[in-house]
């Protein structure tokens, strides 16, 4: 007579599951690279790229050296991660005040948000030193242009679609436009960030911008 099936094992109170398993290395795994990415900010915000160790990071992460390398391929690699998380946060900052003021047309919210911009770049903070000043020279301007696209683009091209409607913005091909802005920005912001004098350099490329925004209606 053929054996009666046992029931499945059920796991004792204190056995995790293949599932919770999973789940507690993934959140540890996410835990470690947070560590290293906030750390690895910290430092390279006071000593720059050249001027921070690997091993300071992971004394400063208090994880290990081979945690660092699982989590990215190199150095260069971790810089492009705080990089990112650098200009992310300022990029919804801008979002957020601009979302937040009562502009009276389209064509002062973009003026408010050049401003607004201009203005964090002689913030000097680690936006200035880690995204403006070291960021395109490790990494390349593909680096720039990339949080261009992921964070600034979209949202300038949709600002200046609204001026063309509410008639502040003559017909121009918005995408154009766009493209044209973000150049006169990306050099403004990195001569301010290069500047002896970065608010005066920063009062007078927000008076030409800003002239030269105004220039735009019809």
């Amino acid at each position: 007579m053929p054996a009666a099936p046992q029931p499945p094992k059920r796991p004792t109170p204190n056995q995790p599951t293949p599932g919770t398993d999973r789940a507690r290395r993934a959140e540890h795994a996410a835990d470690t690279r947070e560590a290293l990415v906030t750390a690895a900010r910290r430092l390279f915000a006071v000593n720059g790229f050249d001027g921070t160790g690997t091993e300071q990071i992971v004394a400063e992460a208090r994880v290990t050296r081979g945690a660092l390398y699982h989590h990215f391929r190199d150095k260069a690699d971790l810089f492009r991660a705080v990089m990112a998380e650098a200009a992310g946060e300022v990029a919804m900052q801008l979002v957020d005040e601009q979302l937040a003021s009562e502009a009276p047309s389209p064509m002062q919210d973009i003026r408010d948000g050049v401003a607004a911009f201009l203005d964090v770049c002689i913030g000097g903070g680690d936006f200035q030193r880690i995204v403006l000043v070291d960021g395109p020279r490790v990494l390349g301007t593909e680096a720039w242009d990339d949080l261009v696209d992921r964070y600034g683009r979209s949202l300038l091209e949709e600002w200046l679609d609204r001026a063309v409607q509410a008639g502040d913005l003559a017909a121009v091909p918005t995408g154009a436009l766009a493209r044209l802005i973000i150049a006169m920005l990306t050099e403004a912001s990195l001569a301010i960030a290069r500047s002896a004098e970065p608010e005066a350099t920063r009062a007078d490329l927000g008076t030409v911008l800003d002239r030269l925004l105004t220039g735009l209606r019809p």
